[in-house]
């Protein structure tokens, strides 16, 4: 019988990273998660059985230091600022949280040569915008500082496989959703005016934006059930779309 790994999490107290934890935890790893000082106490609480560490991943001694320590089989970084369209009025905290985060994570490897095999989500906002279902080879064009963060991210995951020899592979999601998703996305933003309204604490009236856009919808347990297929079949160095290969019209969402 194999043994149990040490898997490390960093952003498990967010959407995707708790349903994350929720498969991990069913497959009995020891599972060490990170999260911001300050942010998902609450999440904590509800995983007593979790290793937890508050860690500002932007302090680049703490993460260094951290991860010679732990020496976890696999890590997921699922830290990071995740909003495209937020990312215009907070682009320093945009790039600097996925990028330079990303950096320091990679680097601490590196320095305590460590064989850890990483997964990074990057996005779908990194292409350029088609009418077709997009491929890992087609065209970038990457429109707003989170898309930019994204494409510096994939970058420097590359470059610690090419250069450094650490086992890195890339997951470029696409939107996902389910429950735990903060109210700033569409899916739960209709979820959230729908059981406002039934409660009566809401007028009868949804409120939208454009219907009439096409997105690639994937349920998040979905979604962290292929970071782990990758975690174990991923090939270091490559990227890997995770989507449903169908466009839906937003209105059929709603």
């Amino acid at each position: 019988m194999s043994r149990p790994l040490t898997v490390l999490i960093t952003g498990a107290a967010g959407f995707a990273g708790s349903h994350l934890l929720d498969l991990l935890l069913a497959q009995r790893h020891r599972v060490v998660a990170w999260r911001r000082p300050g942010i998902g106490a609450d999440v904590q609480a509800r995983y007593p059985q979790v290793d937890w560490l508050e860690l500002e991943l932007l302090d680049r001694v703490a993460v260094r230091d951290t991860l010679a320590s732990l020496a976890p089989d696999v890590l997921y970084h699922l830290a990071g600022a995740p909003h495209a369209g937020q990312s215009w009025g907070a682009s320093t905290d945009t790039l600097a949280i996925n990028v330079l985060a990303t950096h320091h994570i990679l680097d601490g490897i590196r320095l305590a040569r460590l064989r850890t095999r990483v997964v990074i989500p990057s996005s779908a906002y990194v292409y350029r915008p088609a009418d077709h279902a997009l491929g890992e080879d087609d065209p970038l064009e990457p429109a707003n500082p989170y898309a930019i963060s994204k494409i510096a991210t994939e970058l420097a995951a590359q470059r610690a496989t090419s250069h450094d020899g650490i086992p890195v592979v890339v997951a470029r999601s696409f939107n996902h959703l389910g429950p735990r998703q903060d109210a700033s996305f569409f899916g739960s933003a209709v979820a959230r005016q729908v059981a406002q309204i039934e409660a009566g604490r809401l007028e009868p009236v949804i409120r939208v934006g454009n219907l009439e856009a096409r997105r690639d919808f994937t349920d998040v347990r979905d979604t962290v059930r292929a970071y782990v297929a990758l975690a174990e079949r991923g090939t270091p160095g490559r990227i890997y779309n995770v989507c449903s290969g169908r466009a839906r019209v937003v209105r059929e969402l709603l």
